[in-house]
């Protein structure tokens, strides 16, 4: 199932494709463009479209490097291999799966690209210090560079760490410096919020991410809880009989969430693994919720964040626009 694109990511193609027609040898602009000094990069727990990445990776003002999984013996690098199917394999069969932080050669190696590249500088924007030491990579590959590095731990996962990515790449396009697309980034970071549920608590309780009694708990009682991202960490956020009333109940709070974002503003992602037509059926339940919200993003939950989660799970993310809700030849300045 192909990933669907948020609203406002059109834009943000449509915003790059004109800086580059208009820095093209023999081009004369309608207007100035402006000079694109910040390179940001992420990693691959940001969950951005495939499409989106590859169609702003290629001059390298956006680079994602892969986070590892291991099942078993094997290490998979996520978007260099098509590891799902192998993840939702092991951990049917009780195969240990479990991830790692990229190195920090590999984003030295990212911001070298973008020093030999021109950038004057780079923000770096990764997965919750709270749940990976990715930014800590990143920050010791930062101290090894001649080309100033911002590095951001966004507290958060999935693509409420790609909306943060999103506003630091449409900062960086409209010329700003470091400091203010960090400031994009960060803002956005803090307006979106992660829910989900899972049918169960095994893998997170493997991978570390949350207390064997609560596992326990969850298991011996057949509760069915829903879960949240609060400040870097997963923490509990209600108590639930069924998977059906689950569901039911995450529906409700993202509908309730969105409901209260600044009119036209709210924007959903839907994560799955294992379940994509569970994901759409819900997708379009907040589709009739939310007539205001453009339709959900929906794709399959990145491997680093499935091989924690487990099958069958649904994730939303809810946060807010940075961008124009419709395009307009000449972009007015960036909403925030």
């Amino acid at each position: 199932m192909p990933d669907r694109e948020p609203a406002g990511w059109p834009w943000l193609r449509e915003r790059v494709n004109r800086l580059r027609q208009a820095t093209r040898p023999g081009t004369v602009p309608a207007a100035p463009a402006p000079e694109v000094r910040t390179a940001v990069v992420t990693d691959s727990a940001a969950a951005l479209p495939t499409d989106w990445v590859r169609a702003l990776t290629a001059d390298g003002r956006l680079t994602v490097v892969p986070m590892p999984v291991m099942v078993g013996a094997e290490i998979y690098g996520e978007g260099e291999d098509d590891i799902s199917d192998t993840i939702a394999l092991a951990i049917a069969c009780g195969r240990p799966v479990k991830t790692s932080r990229p190195s920090p050669g590999q984003f030295e190696q990212a911001y070298l690209a973008a020093q030999k590249r021109g950038f004057s500088s780079v923000v770096s924007v990764h997965i919750s210090g709270e749940l990976s030491g990715t930014a800590d990579s990143a920050r010791l590959a930062a101290a090894r560079v001649g080309i100033p590095v911002e590095v951001v731990d966004s507290r958060t996962v999935g693509m409420a760490l790609g909306m943060g990515v999103q506003s630091a790449v449409v900062a960086a396009a409209d010329g700003r410096n470091a400091a203010d697309v960090r400031a994009f980034a960060e803002e956005r970071l803090a307006r979106t919020k992660v829910y989900f549920y899972v049918p169960s608590l095994e893998q997170l309780r493997h991978g570390g991410r949350i207390g064997a009694v609560a596992s326990l708990w969850g298991t011996v009682f057949s509760i069915k809880p829903i879960l949240g991202v609060e400040d870097g960490k997963i923490v509990p956020l209600e108590k639930v009989r069924s998977a059906a009333r689950a569901v039911a109940r995450l529906e409700e709070i993202v509908a309730a969430d969105a409901a209260a974002r600044p009119a036209g503003r709210a924007r959903i992602a839907v994560h799955h693994f294992g379940n994509p037509a569970e994901a759409e059926s819900l997708a379009a339940r907040l589709a009739v919720l939310l007539p205001d919200c453009p339709a959900a993003q929906t794709s399959a939950l990145p491997a680093v964040l499935a091989a924690h989660a487990g099958l069958g799970v649904l994730a939303v993310i809810v946060g807010e626009s940075s961008t124009p809700a419709v395009p307009a030849p000449v972009p007015p300045a960036l909403s925030t």
